[in-house]
């Protein structure tokens, strides 16, 4: 949707990975459209690092002022390095451009009640004290990053569920006693890092989990999305989620990540 008459603000330009695959930039733009009905009025634009158009540069053409946010969900080298470097060659192009850079979408616990969002639909009630969740990231080669997952699977596995206090065996690491929530979360990591997808629902079952459920920590689908359905299924898996998606909790993320960055001072490039 492009930007148009009555539209309010500095424009949002989101900044997505990009991919050969179709599904994913059609995810990133009904991702963006849900931003739109959220909050009517406010110029949105997309970018993409690789394999899509528009870049970054084509993107921010014809602006003096925006909010650039990284629609990507760890810190990682594309964040770190890839959009920088786009930035400062838009910044090349045209000095006078003034940019907010805002933060990556995760971690949040919005994105968390995402995956449980996308749990529930494949019939997993939040928080069952017999199922086993692996959430799944793409991974990274940044320590950093997969660490991230590492702790939000922490996390997760320690929010209690609608029947709190019950006797269970939650964690990250199954057969510990705690409060009442999932049997156990164990992060897992499509590449760069182990464990793998399959090698987490693997152990889980050689644990005695009851029912094993996969959470792709993913944007949009892909190659990374077929494959872990893919795999993990054949591992014993019994239920894999759909990815996050155009839902309305990675919309209200990015919102917040664009108010939190308008209120930085905007970066200007030296004339």
């Amino acid at each position: 949707m492009a930007d148009g008459a009555g539209q309010t603000g500095v424009p949002l330009v989101a900044a997505a990975h990009g991919s050969r695959d179709p599904r994913a930039a059609a995810t990133v733009e009904a991702l963006l459209d849900e931003v739109r009905r959220t909050r009517p009025g406010l110029p949105v634009r997309t970018a993409y690092l690789d394999h899509s158009a528009p870049t970054l540069a084509r993107a921010l053409h014809g602006l003096e002022e925006a909010v650039v946010l990284p629609l990507l969900l760890t810190e990682a080298y594309h964040s770190r390095v890839d959009l920088p470097a786009a930035i400062n060659e838009a910044r090349a192009r045209d000095p006078r451009l003034r940019l907010h850079y805002g933060a990556t979408l995760g971690p949040h616990p919005l994105l968390t009640a995402a995956l449980e969002r996308r749990l529930a639909e494949a019939g997993i009630p939040p928080g069952d004290p017999d199922t086993a969740v692996v959430l799944v990231s793409a991974g990274s080669s940044d320590a950093r990053a997969n660490a991230v997952i590492a702790e939000m699977a922490r996390d997760w596995s320690r929010r209690p569920g609608p029947d709190a206090g019950a006797a269970h065996l939650p964690s990250t690491g199954p057969g510990r006693l705690g409060e009442r929530g999932w049997w156990a979360v164990t992060a897992a990591y499509a590449s760069a890092a182990d464990p793998t997808p399959e090698q987490a629902v693997a152990l889980l079952r050689r644990a005695g989990a009851p029912r094993v459920a996969v959470a792709p920590y993913l944007l949009a689908p892909g190659y990374f999305a077929d494959k872990i359905r893919r795999t993990t299924l054949q591992a014993g898996a019994d239920v894999v989620a759909d990815v996050l998606g155009p839902a309305p909790e990675p919309a209200r993320v990015l919102l917040e990540r664009y108010e939190a960055a308008l209120r930085s001072p905007a970066d200007v490039a030296a004339s």
